[in-house]
């Protein structure tokens, strides 16, 4: 298993993160959103250094030259609704893989929300077998939402290589999904914080990413 973890280095990412966080900036929506997928497009430039490469022969109107190119048949797969900007990030970059969509969400299961069941209703994917799976969610937190995406998406073939993407980790929920993933996963986040509160938010974390991404639901 490996982990990188973008807030061990220098980048730019730390300023878009620094905006995330702060409850001034989250504020504006669409600030909030478009550094969602700022982070998600930095984030997939540098995972697709580690897939297979072949050359090929390009014709340009003067000559040929040779161009390595990405060999893996991508598949990124999100969970609803906080992953969409996540996603569209990396649909960005990755504009010819195929896309799934799971819906599985956290209910409080005792009356003072201090535990979290996770429920999975919905799922649109193709074929997971044979592809690298990468799997995108801004908030890694209990890892209950993760571990059920990823059992999920798995049935429907075995991947041949998976990543995991995040904004934010809680080092709980990468105990939760290192127990589901294969010993050549890679998990990929910003940043990892100190742990959750009592409400299983992640903590200094930045809230709900879907509400601040869209608004409060009910």
């Amino acid at each position: 298993m490996t982990i990188h973890n973008f807030a061990d280095e220098n980048s730019v990412i730390s300023q878009y993160m620094s905006e995330l966080r702060d409850k001034n900036y989250q504020k504006n929506r669409l600030l909030f959103r478009h550094n969602i997928k700022r982070i998600a497009e930095m984030m997939a430039y540098e995972l697709s250094k580690t897939l297979d490469y072949k050359p090929k022969t390009i014709t340009t109107p003067l000559g040929s030259t040779d161009i390595l190119l990405p060999t893996d048949n991508m598949l990124i797969a999100t969970v609803l609704r906080a992953g969409l900007p996540f996603h569209e990030g990396f649909l960005s970059v990755f504009d010819r893989a195929d896309n799934a969509f799971v819906s599985a969400y956290r209910m409080y299961t005792n009356r003072e929300h201090t535990e979290v069941g996770v429920h999975t209703e919905y799922m649109a994917s193709p074929s997971a077998k044979g592809k690298t799976l990468v799997i995108v969610d801004p908030m890694l937190a209990t890892g209950g939402s993760m571990a059920a995406s990823i059992e999920a998406l798995t049935k429907t073939g075995k991947p041949r290589k998976i990543h995991i993407c995040c904004v934010i980790a809680a080092p709980e929920g990468l105990e939760v999904v290192k127990q589901t993933l294969p010993d050549d996963a890679t998990i990929w986040c910003a940043a990892i914080d100190p742990g959750m509160n009592e409400q299983k938010y992640i903590v200094p974390g930045f809230g709900d990413c879907g509400d601040l991404c869209y608004g409060e639901k009910l």
